[in-house]
C-alpha cells in the first residue's frame, strides 16, 4: 500500500524538476537570447538626457524615421558591447537639441562630456566593422583599460593628463585595488583619464620601459602630460584613495618629481 504515495511523490518530484526547467529556460531566453539587448527608443529631450547622464559611454543612432539603413546596424552590434548603452530616436526635438540635422549616430562619453559623431556622410558607407570600430576606439570609462584601440580615443581626447595603474590583473589584490581606483577616479573627472595598464600583457612591456619602471617596482602609478610629455611616477604596495589623490594632487600642483625626455628617447604617443 506504500507503493501508491510513493509513486505520487515520485511523479510530483518529476513534474516539479520539469516544471524548474522550463521556468529557467524561460529566463535564459529572456536574459540571453536573441534581442535580449535592444536599443532604448528616446522620444523626446528629458529621456534623452536622463539616458546620457545614466551612462559612463552611449551611443545614439538620430534618424529621420526606423526605416534609414543604419537602424539596422546598429541592433547589430549592441550584442558586441556590454558596457556600452545603446538608444534611437527619430523625435525631431531630440535631434535639434543634439545639432543633429540629418542623420547620425553619436557616442557620448562622461568621462569628458564629449559627444563625437559620425555624421550622414560617414553613415552612407557604415557597416558593422566600421562601427564596432568607431565605438571600440572612443569608449572611454572613469577607468579605461590600455589597448591598442583605447589608445586612439585616449589620446584623442580633450584631456591632456593621464594617471596609469600599472599592475598585473592576475593579482590576489586587483579586484579591490580597481574598485579604489574606480573610487578616486571620480574625484577627478574632468581633470585626469584614469588608465589601468594590465602588467601581465607581454605587449604591454613598452609602456613599463617608457617610465623607465622595473618589474619589481610594480604595481605602481604613472602620470603623464600629454601636451609637454612631462611625467611621474609612484611604486605603491597597495592601491587606496589617498595616495592616488595626493599624487595626482602633487603633480597638478607642480609640486611632484616630473622628468622631460629628449625627443629621439620618446615613443609615439599613439604606440604608447
Amino acid at each position: 500500500m506504500e507503493a501508491v504515495p510513493s509513486r505520487c511523490l515520485f511523479l510530483l518530484f518529476v513534474f516539479t524538476c520539469k516544471l524548474f526547467l522550463e521556468v529557467a529556460a524561460e529566463v535564459q531566453e529572456s536574459s540571453d537570447g536573441p534581442g535580449a539587448l535592444e536599443p532604448v527608443q528616446l522620444t523626446d529631450v528629458p529621456a534623452a538626457m536622463e539616458f546620457i547622464a545614466a551612462a559612463e559611454v552611449a551611443v545614439i543612432g538620430f534618424f529621420q524615421d526606423l526605416e534609414a539603413p543604419a537602424v539596422s546596424l546598429i541592433h547589430s552590434v549592441v550584442q558586441n558591447f556590454q558596457d556600452v548603452s545603446f538608444g534611437i530616436s527619430t523625435a525631431s526635438e531630440v535631434l535639434a537639441h543634439y545639432n543633429i540635422t540629418g542623420s547620425a549616430i553619436s557616442l557620448f562619453r562622461l568621462v569628458d562630456n564629449k559627444q563625437l559623431d559620425l555624421e550622414s556622410e560617414d553613415i552612407k558607407s557604415l557597416d558593422a566593422t566600421k562601427l564596432s570600430h568607431f565605438i571600440e576606439s572612443n569608449n572611454l570609462h572613469l577607468v579605461t583599460e590600455y589597448n591598442p584601440m583605447t589608445a586612439i580615443g585616449l589620446f584623442n581626447s580633450m584631456i591632456p593628463i593621464h594617471l596609469l595603474l600599472i599592475m598585473n590583473k592576475a593579482s590576489s589584490k586587483y579586484e579591490e585595488s580597481l574598485h579604489r581606483y574606480q573610487e578616486a577616479a571620480k574625484l577627478f573627472q574632468g581633470k585626469i583619464l584614469f588608465i589601468l595598464v594590465d602588467s601581465g600583457v607581454k605587449q604591454n612591456g613598452k609602456v613599463i620601459s617608457f617610465f623607465k619602471l622595473k618589474k619589481s617596482q610594480l604595481p605602481a602609478l604613472a602620470i603623464y602630460q600629454t601636451l609637454d610629455d612631462e611625467w611621474d611616477t609612484l611604486p605603491i604596495t597597495e592601491v587606496s584613495v589617498e595616495h592616488v589623490q595626493n599624487f595626482c594632487d602633487g603633480f597638478l600642483k607642480g609640486k611632484g618629481l616630473r622628468e622631460n625626455h629628449e625627443s629621439e628617447e620618446k615613443m609615439s604617443k599613439v604606440e604608447l
